[in-house]
C-alpha cells in the first residue's frame, strides 16, 4: 500500500489539463514522437516507477525517519554521475566538492549503530532497509536523467503539458504494477485489519492515504517540471534541500534520537547542497556576462 499510494493519485492531474491554453496541447508541426516510441517510453519508466517506490518502503519500513532521509541524501551523488554520462553534465570542483561530502555523510549513517530504528528491527533487517534505500536513491537518479533525455531528445515540446503527460501516464504505469504486485502478494487482505487497527480511527486512516497519495503528486509534479525547465540534477538538488530538514523534523514529531553521528552527517549533507547551489550561481552568473556580451557586440555592429 505504501507503494501504490506514491502514484495512485494521477488521475487529479488530468483535472490540470483543463486549465492550460488549447495552444499548449498540440504537439510540434516536425519532429513528434509516434505513439508506439511514447508508449514504450512511459511503460519503462512506469515499471522502473513502481519497482523503485516499493524499495523506497521497505527501506522506510526498517529504518528510522532520520537514517532514512540521511541515506536518501545520496541522490544527488548518483545523479550527478548519471548526469555526466547521460545528460553531459559538467563536472566542476563544486558539483564534485558535494558528491563526495553527501556521499560521505550516507556513509556515516552505514557504519553508525542505529538503535532507535522501529521497534523490533534486527540488525539483518536494517541492513535490508539500508541496501534498499540506497539502490533506490540510485535508480530515482537515473529516471531523473533518464526522463531528462526524453525531454530532450524525444518529445521535444516547449510546452508544460509534457510534464503533466509524462506524470500521468508513468503514474498509470507504476500503478498498474503496484495493484498487481498488491493482489499477487496477498497484502490487500490484511488492509482491513490494518484500518481497523489504525490509531485514529478507519475514516482519519483512508484520509491519510488519500492525503498523501495527493501530496505524492505535488511533489513528482514539481520534480518533473523541474527536469523539464531546468536540469535533473537541479531538481534532485531542490529535493536534497528537504532532506536535510527531515531529521530535524523526525527528532521533533517522531522523537527519533539524534546522536553525533547523525549531527554531523546531516551538517555535511547540507554542506553538500550548499556546494552545489554556489556552483550554480556561478554558473548562471557567467551564462548572464556571456549574453550581454553578445547583445552587446550585436549592437556594436548595427
Amino acid at each position: 500500500m505504501a507503494t501504490l499510494v506514491q502514484t495512485a493519485a494521477f488521475p487529479l492531474l488530468y483535472l490540470s489539463l483543463f486549465f492550460l491554453p488549447s495552444s499548449q496541447h498540440s504537439l510540434t508541426s516536425s519532429g513528434a514522437p509516434s505513439i508506439k516510441i511514447l508508449a514504450s517510453i512511459y511503460f519503462c519508466l512506469g515499471v522502473v516507477i513502481a519497482g523503485d517506490n516499493m524499495l523506497y518502503s521497505v527501506g522506510l519500513l526498517y529504518l528510522s525517519a532520520s537514517t532514512y532521509s540521511l541515506i536518501c541524501a545520496t541522490q544527488l551523488a548518483f545523479n550527478a554521475v548519471f548526469s555526466y554520462f547521460i545528460n553531459s553534465q559538467k563536472f566542476t570542483a563544486l558539483v564534485l566538492n558535494s558528491v563526495v561530502v553527501l556521499s560521505l555523510s550516507a556513509a556515516l549513517i552505514a557504519v553508525n549503530d542505529d538503535s532507535d530504528g522501529p521497534t523490533g528491527v534486527s540488525k539483518a533487517k536494517y541492513i535490508i532497509g539500508f541496501i534498499c534505500t540506497l539502490a533506490a536513491s540510485a535508480i530515482y537518479s537515473l529516471l531523473l536523467s533518464l526522463m531528462q533525455l526524453s525531454f530532450q531528445k524525444v518529445l521535444k515540446r516547449e510546452t508544460f503539458t509534457v510534464v503533466l503527460e509524462m506524470q500521468i501516464y508513468t503514474s498509470l504505469v507504476a500503478t498498474s504494477v503496484s495493484l498487481i504486485g498488491l493482489f499477487a502478494s496477498g497484502e490487500w487482505r490484511i488492509l482491513h485489519g490494518e484500518m481497523q487497527g489504525f490509531g485514529k480511527g478507519g475514516f482519519a486512516y483512508v484520509m491519510t492515504l488519500v492525503w498523501t497519495a495527493v501530496a505524492w503528486q505535488v511533489c513528482s509534479v514539481g520534480v518533473v517540471g523541474l527536469i523539464f525547465v531546468v536540469s535533473s540534477l537541479f531538481s534532485n538538488v531542490i529535493s536534497t534541500l528537504s532532506l536535510a530538514v527531515t531529521p530535524i523534523a523526525s527528532v521533533i514529531v517522531f522523537h527519533d534520537k539524534m546522536n553525533g553521528v547523525k549531527i554531523v552527517a546531516m551538517l555535511m549533507a547540507i554542506w553538500g547542497f550548499a556546494s552545489y547551489i554556489y556552483q550554480n550561481y556561478l554558473d548562471d552568473s557567467k551564462a548572464r556576462r556571456t549574453q550581454t556580451r553578445e547583445t552587446e557586440s550585436q549592437n556594436d555592429s548595427v
